[in-house]
C-alpha cells in the first residue's frame, strides 16, 4: 500500500470545493457501521453532495441526481477491494483493514475520527502480578497453558503474525475468529487476543487487561491508483479538505 502525503498542497477555501468540477462520475466506497455517520459528516463539509444515512441504508448504491457522483456502502474490510479493482474511486475505511490486507491503494488522509488501539490482552490472573494495568507499568505474556506454543485469537491474523514475528523465541499459533474474541481466553481456547480497544470497558468486563499494543488506528481516506492520476485534480481537492478537517479534530 502506498502513502501519499497531501500535507504540504495548499489548503482549499470551501469556494473552492464546492460545487467540484468532477467531469465524469467520482465513485466512493463507504463503510457500513460506526465509521459510516462520521465519514458521511466528514465529505460533506469537503463540500460534496452526500446521501442520508437512511438512503445509503436502504439503497446500498446511491447516484446523486446530476450523475456526479456514486456511494457504495460496503463492510469496513471490503472497501480496499472496491478502490484497489477499480469500482470506487475513493473509499474511507479502517487503518485495521489497510494493515490487514496486502491492498494496492494509495492511502492518502489520516481522517482523524474511529481513533481505537489494536492490543496484544489477556486474562488479569494468568500474567505476572507485576501490577500489570496501573500507570507505567511493563506486563508480559502469560505462559503458553499447553506445551510450548502461545496460541493466539483474533479477527486480524495477518497483523498478529507480523506482531510476534520478531519474537523467535515464542512458538504462535495464530486462530482466527470472526466473532467476538473476548471469551477465547476465557473459554481456554487462547493464551491472548489481538483486539481493537476504544474505551477498555469490554476486555474489563471479561477480565482481560492490554499488554501489547500493535498499533494506533482511525480512519483514512484510500484512492484507486488509476484513478489518482485521471482524476487527480478533484481528488486532491477532496483530500486537501478532509486533511484541513482533520487538523482541527
Amino acid at each position: 500500500m502506498e502513502q501519499v502525503s497531501v500535507a504540504q498542497r495548499t489548503p482549499v477555501r470551501e469556494s473552492e470545493v464546492a460545487p467540484l468540477n468532477l467531469g465524469n462520475c467520482l465513485s466512493i466506497a463507504l463503510p457500513k457501521g460506526r465509521l459510516l455517520q462520521p465519514s458521511l459528516d466528514a465529505l460533506a463539509e469537503a463540500g460534496l453532495q452526500v446521501p442520508s444515512m437512511d438512503e445509503i441504508d436502504r439503497r446500498l448504491i446511491y447516484t446523486t441526481g446530476d450523475g456526479s457522483m456514486r456511494f457504495i456502502l460496503a463492510r469496513p474490510a471490503d472497501v480496499p477491494a472496491y478502490v484497489e479493482h477499480g469500482a470506487a474511486d475513493l473509499g474511507i475505511t479502517g487503518k485495521d483493514a489497510l494493515l490487514e490486507g496486502d491492498w494496492g491503494v494509495c492511502e492518502l488522509v489520516d481522517l482523524g475520527f474511529g481513533r481505537c488501539r489494536l492490543v496484544v490482552a489477556a486474562l488479569q490472573g494468568a500474567i505476572a502480578p507485576d501490577g500489570c494495568g496501573s500507570e507505567g507499568a511493563v506486563c508480559k505474556l502469560p505462559l503458553p497453558r499447553s506445551g510450548h506454543t502461545l496460541r493466539v485469537a483474533t479477527k486480524f491474523p495477518a497483523i498478529a503474525r507480523r506482531h510476534f514475528a520478531p519474537k523467535r523465541d515464542l512458538c504462535v499459533e495464530i486462530i482466527k475468529l470472526n466473532g467476538a474474541v473476548e471469551i477465547a481466553p476465557i473459554a481456554g481456547l487462547s493464551d491472548v487476543i489481538v483486539d481493537i480497544v476504544d474505551t477498555g470497558r469490554t476486555l474489563a468486563d471479561n477480565g482481560l487487561v492490554p499488554i501489547e499494543e500493535v498499533a494506533q488506528l482511525s480512519a483514512r481516506l484510500i484512492a484507486n491508483r488509476a484513478s489518482l492520476k485521471l482524476k487527480s485534480t478533484v481528488i486532491h481537492q477532496i483530500a486537501s479538505a478532509l486533511c484541513d478537517r482533520s487538523r482541527s479534530i
